[in-house]
């Protein structure tokens, strides 16, 4: 497939396009190459009584014995082989080693029996491919399960299969010349999100009910706004990225995943969280388990509405008025909501944060792929990465120590600027993303880096606070536009996710979501 590739990119000139497409008809036609891939066998539950439930509602089937868990398995496949070439979410498929997890039992978890995929960048699994994206690590098969995947074995979530994440993660689209373009299911022509957009279109195109996800700059939140679905990103330390790591990208990267229902999102935090042996540092603890926390009201909240990070910012009008409107939802369901957009402004440095997220990204990149040069005794080859990857990877190569430490210090004055901020709010409101979806290519690792930064900072200039100070945030699917979803972004002080969890839940109940699906 590598060999395959680089011949044509040496004799053919191509396109952005027409190289995303390739990649995606060998992504597709290499996928049966990986172990056993049976289709599924016809099920006696129907894939329209699968797709009714969240994972909470299929494993109480699963408990109550009403349903198998080889049926829900069957049903995932079925819907994945009939959906996964308009959409390209799939790029391992594990059918067989996921049949095989059923038959040897399984354990009396939260989520025992519901069918599960994972982001094929961190999350690794013991001899299964871990790509990243790249074809730097194409045929890499890690030798242990990370700590996260251990959990969700353990809560009886049965992995049948990973999604495609751009390379190393890196954007907030989801394409690759390794495995090609994921599509969005509202709409075809447009972006899914990234990274975590193989998993958003998996989702959406209802083939699970929830997935995994990472963020490091927006990578769950992004694409659960472009495809109508929750995203929680959670505090920093909540979810271990052990054993090989304990925080990536300067603490910027946290792993949770994307749900279609809140409580999903809540129970499976419940599953992943608290840290590991060894670990340097932990979140704050929960005061209940976050399954609990959703049943409970909210009370009255005060939030801070902010529709500009920046003054030359623009924001598309339907993203503001997503925001907007949910301010007003807010108001009707009793919290009071005060419109702060100028102070905001004014509060954080935007241009050293955006900066400083750059530098902690290109460093901790080129670290990673020097250490893997180093152990294989080479130099990086042209064809190894994308263009923008190699830029990022060469600007990270030249950076000084110094550099990294006045990134980590621009995080953490912002940490203490919203502690700060947030005395006086429980919960900040922006929009989820300066834009609607975008069209396939018009973020893109294979153009210049210039236009890769700008391409970020106009799609995702609200996401990346959270991560520069380690606070939990959302994005919640309150919003429509043409056919497509937009989410609204909230964020909650620093170990809080309890107070999200609440007022998700409560705005899910006033103006619900799982019943609005794709045309696909």
């Amino acid at each position: 497939m590598k060999s395959s590739l680089n011949a044509l990119q040496k004799h053919v000139h191509l396109n952005r396009r027409q190289a995303l497409q390739f990649g995606s008809g060998l992504a597709l036609t290499a996928l049966a190459g990986h172990g056993c891939t049976s289709p599924a066998a016809p099920s006696s539950f129907p894939y329209e009584e699968y797709a009714r439930y969240d994972a909470v509602g299929l494993s109480e089937l699963v408990r109550k014995k009403e349903v198998k868990p080889e049926e829900l398995l069957d049903a995932a496949i079925a819907r994945a082989e009939g959906i996964n070439k308009r959409i390209n979410a799939i790029v391992v498929k594990l059918y067989d080693e996921a049949r095989k997890v059923i038959a040897r039992g399984l354990p009396d978890g939260p989520f025992s029996g519901v069918p599960f995929l994972v982001k094929d960048l961190l999350f690794q699994m013991k001899g299964v491919e871990c790509s990243s994206g790249s074809r730097f690590f194409l045929g890499y098969k890690p030798n242990q399960d990370d700590t996260v995947v251990q959990r969700y074995r353990k809560a009886g979530l049965v992995v049948f299969g990973r999604t495609h994440s751009p390379e190393f993660g890196l954007t907030a689209i989801t394409d690759s010349v390794l495995h090609g373009v994921t599509s969005n299911p509202w709409n075809l022509e447009r972006t899914a999100g990234g990274s975590s957009g193989g998993t958003a279109a998996a989702i959406a195109a209802g083939i699970v009910p929830m997935g995994s996800g990472n963020d490091g700059g927006g990578s769950i939140r992004i694409p659960a706004s472009c495809c109508g679905l929750f995203g929680m990103k959670p505090t920093r330390a909540r979810v271990p990225l052990g054993p090989d790591l304990f925080e990536a990208s300067e603490g910027l990267v946290v792993a949770h995943a994307l749900t279609r229902s809140v409580r999903d999102s809540a129970v499976l935090l419940d599953v992943t969280a608290g840290p590991e042996r060894g670990d340097a540092y932990a979140a704050p603890p929960r005061v209940r388990p976050y399954g609990e926390e959703v049943e409970i009201a909210p009370g009255r909240l005060q939030v801070a509405l902010a529709t500009k990070v920046a003054p030359d910012q623009t924001v598309d009008p339907e993203c503001r008025k997503a925001a907007e409107n949910a301010a007003r939802l807010c108001e009707e369901l009793g919290h009071r909501v005060e419109d702060v957009s100028d102070r905001f402004q004014k509060h954080f440095s935007w241009v050293d944060l955006r900066n400083a997220w750059h530098t902690a990204l290109e460093a901790n990149i080129s670290a990673w792929i020097h250490g893997v040069l180093k152990q294989q005794q080479r130099e990086l080859r042209k064809d190894d990465v994308e263009p923008v990857t190699r830029e990022i990877i060469e600007r990270g190569w030249r950076h000084k120590a110094f550099d990294l430490i006045g990134a980590r210090k621009t995080f953490h004055r912002a940490s203490r600027l919203m502690a700060e901020f947030q005395m006086d709010y429980d919960v900040i409101l922006t929009p989820t993303l300066g834009q609607l979806p975008v069209p396939h290519g018009e973020i893109s690792l294979s153009g210049t880096y210039e236009d890769y930064v700008g391409g970020l900072a106009a799609f995702q200039p609200f996401t990346p606070l959270a991560n520069a100070t380690g606070q939990p945030a959302m994005s919640v699917p309150l919003h429509w536009t043409d056919g497509l979803p937009i989410g609204v972004h909230f964020l909650g002080r620093f170990g809080d996710e309890a107070s999200l969890f609440r007022l998700a839940a409560q705005l899910e109940k006033a103006k619900p979501w799982s019943n609005k699906r794709p045309p696909i």
